[in-house]
Formats: structure tokens, C-alpha cells, sequence
């Protein structure tokens, strides 16, 4: 049986717009980030080598999929943490957990960038969760000290938005009705595509303490909606195209009749049997913990 550990995560100003402005609009569309944009973790997953045994940290966890399944690829001498900054996300994922049988995981809800880590694990996963740290180096910092020497860090995160149309797209349609959103936005961090660089990532984790850096690219089609209208409303609730529009307030209500009409001849070409279908690319970055 899983054993419930709960931590209430510091409140910084990210944990908080997470936890109370994010989780639900997150919740609301689960399907589409959890399923829909499967493809990039599916893939990574398949041809990551997992030791029976090992232990592992998923950062960033979500409804906990990704980690209940590197606790199955680690096997039940193994043993894989969960950590999520939103507690709203983890009580599915232990539900699932037990349902599944998969007793070598435990899942809580903290801020990896404070997390106190020891250095007891073999590897550390992250599924589009890097990209939204506050101060990413610090974070990679934190996440090397969770690991022993010679430990392997293996995580995901978007491409350029011109390699994503899927947000590139209704960021545009959103942007021809409503003004950018200012400085004093409240945000995630520093978004989706803060990872997007090479030579940007290489240069965080080589200052974080990490070696043995490498980049694979992954393209593949994401399912953004199962029709024009769920697709419409996903793209106004989350992402660039729904900070746009969240950031814009009353103004974006007044107009939303006509910038939901825009977003669907937008996403009209998209249209498949399957849902709305969508190009997307994204990295799988690697590095290292060197050996002491």
C-alpha cells in the first residue's frame, strides 16, 4: 500500500499562481496534457534504460503517470518519489497508484527548488516540469544533490514556439484582439520555451555541476482538443495564447465571441477522426552527475 506523505509547499509567488490560478484550468484539461501530449514522454520512456531497482525521482510528476510507470520500469526492489509543487494533482495520482497495484511509489507536494534531497538516487526524471523553476540553476542544482555520483538527469521540454505551432498558432489569432500581457503579468516562470536553447541549457547545468551533456530532438504530432470547441477552450485557458487572454481581463471577455471564432478557422485545417492534430517538437536533454 502507498504510503501518503503531504508537505504544504512554500508559498512563493509560483507555487502560489500554480496552486490557486493554474491547478483547475490544469484539471480541466488533463486529457489533452496528460494524453494528448503523450508523445514526448512515450517516446523518451521507451528508450530510457532503467536498472532493476533503481531509485528515482520524478520532478515535476503531475497526475503521476510518468512516475508510476519508471515504478514499474525500476521493478518492486525499486523505488520511484513523486514531487509535484500542486497537491491538487497528487491525490489522483496516488488513487491511480493504488489501483494499478504499484506500491513502490510515493508521491508529495513540494518546491524541488527547496526540496532537502539526499543523495541516494540513480536518476532524476522531469516531463515539461524544468521550464517553469524560478531560477532554473538552482533548481538543477538541488536536483544534482538528490543524486549519486554518476547519476543520470534525463528531462523534457519544448523546442522553439516556431517548432510548435500547436501554441504558436493561437498565440498569434489571440494577439490580433488583445494586447501582450505586461510586466507585472502573474506567470508560471519563465514558460514553456525558456528551454528551448542548447547552448542556453548546457551552460545552466554546467554551473549547476553537471557533465556528459547531450540534446535529442523529438517531433511528433500532439492531440489538442477531441473537436474545434474543447481545442478552443484549451488554448484560452492555458499556454501563451491563454495568457494573452487571461492577462487581458474584461477586455478579452468582451471580445471573446470573435477571437474563439478566429481560433477555430485557425485550427479548422487540423481537424482529423482523431481530434485536433498538431505538429510539436520538443528535447530530450541528458547529463550527468560527475563521479566523486
Amino acid at each position: 500500500m502507498n504510503q501518503v506523505t503531504e508537505k504544504t509547499p512554500e508559498v512563493t509567488p509560483y507555487v502560489a499562481f500554480w496552486n490557486d490560478t493554474l491547478a483547475d484550468k490544469f484539471d480541466r484539461f488533463r486529457e489533452i496534457l496528460q494524453n494528448g501530449l503523450s508523445y514526448h514522454s512515450r517516446i523518451p520512456l521507451q528508450k530510457l534504460d532503467v536498472a532493476p531497482g533503481s531509485r528515482i525521482v520524478d520532478v515535476g510528476c503531475g497526475w503521476g503517470d510518468t512516475a508510476i510507470e519508471l515504478a514499474r520500469k525500476t521493478g518492486p526492489e525499486g523505488f520511484v518519489l513523486g514531487l509535484d509543487c500542486v497537491e491538487q494533482f497528487l491525490e489522483p495520482a496516488r488513487q491511480e497508484a493504488a489501483e494499478r497495484g504499484v506500491s513502490n511509489v510515493r508521491f508529495e507536494a513540494a518546491d524541488v527548488e527547496r526540496y532537502p534531497f539526499e543523495p541516494v538516487h540513480d536518476l532524476c526524471f522531469s516531463r515539461f516540469g524544468m521550464m517553469f523553476f524560478e531560477n532554473p540553476v538552482a533548481a538543477m542544482r538541488n536536483i544534482r544533490k538528490a543524486l549519486r555520483p554518476g547519476g543520470d538527469l534525463v528531462f523534457i521540454v519544448w523546442r522553439t514556439i516556431d517548432d510548435n505551432p500547436w501554441l504558436g498558432l493561437p498565440k498569434q489569432v489571440t494577439l490580433e484582439f488583445l494586447e501582450p500581457p505586461g510586466e507585472d503579468a502573474r506567470t508560471c516562470g519563465p514558460g514553456p520555451f525558456s528551454m528551448a536553447n542548447p547552448d542556453t541549457v548546457t551552460a545552466q547545468l554546467e554551473i549547476a555541476g553537471f557533465e556528459d551533456i547531450g540534446f535529442e530532438r523529438i517531433d511528433g504530432p500532439v492531440t489538442v482538443g477531441s473537436s474545434l470547441e474543447d481545442a478552443v477552450r484549451f488554448q484560452l485557458a492555458i499556454g501563451p495564447a491563454g495568457e494573452v487572454f487571461r492577462e487581458a481581463g474584461e477586455e478579452a471577455e468582451r471580445k471573446r465571441t470573435e477571437i474563439e471564432r478566429a481560433m477555430r478557422e485557425a485550427l479548422a485545417p487540423y481537424q482529423t477522426a482523431e481530434g485536433i492534430v498538431m505538429p510539436s517538437s520538443s528535447w530530450t536533454v541528458t547529463a550527468k552527475r560527475p563521479r566523486d
